[in-house]
């Protein structure tokens, strides 16, 4: 596991860590003690946001299972403490991608807002095709109005 880079606020740090966890478990039942209700998921397939919480660990809590091979290899914070940027590469099918999830805290350590970026386009197809199979009736429900 990638280390926690020690500028990080306490709260944002000790999140990190239980999100870190969950990780290596493939198991995010404890997500909601960590992401604020308002909560923002940014899909690298979609323009507009979604939202609230329910949204943001409904996909996160489906795109573990799809990933296959999920390794995080960097980890950056912000001056402030309050955000980092995950890379990470993982397999979907027999397609390679890279990506990072770039999160944003609040002071209380919860998440607010989770964007995720993927390449190459091969990679971002096949994770798309395979997340609106699982998921496409439930997300237009959170679609952000903007």
């Amino acid at each position: 596991m990638t280390p926690v880079p020690s500028h990080l606020k306490p709260a944002v740090a000790a999140s990190l860590a239980i999100w870190h966890n969950m990780v290596a478990k493939r198991d995010l039942s404890a997500l909601p003690s960590i992401v604020h209700p308002d909560a923002v998921f940014r899909s690298p397939m979609a323009i507009q946001p979604y939202q609230p919480a329910a949204a943001l660990i409904l996909v996160l809590s489906t795109v573990i299972q799809v990933f296959e091979d999920f390794t995080y290899y960097r980890q950056l914070a912000s001056d402030d403490g309050l955000n980092v940027v995950l890379e990470f590469s993982a397999r979907v099918g027999d397609k390679q991608l890279k990506g990072i999830d770039l999160v944003r805290f609040d002071e209380d350590g919860k998440i607010v807002d989770f964007e995720v970026m993927v390449r190459p386009l091969s990679g971002l197809q096949a994770l798309g095709a395979e997340m609106g199979a699982r998921l496409a009736q439930h997300m237009q429900a959170f679609k952000a109005k903007g």
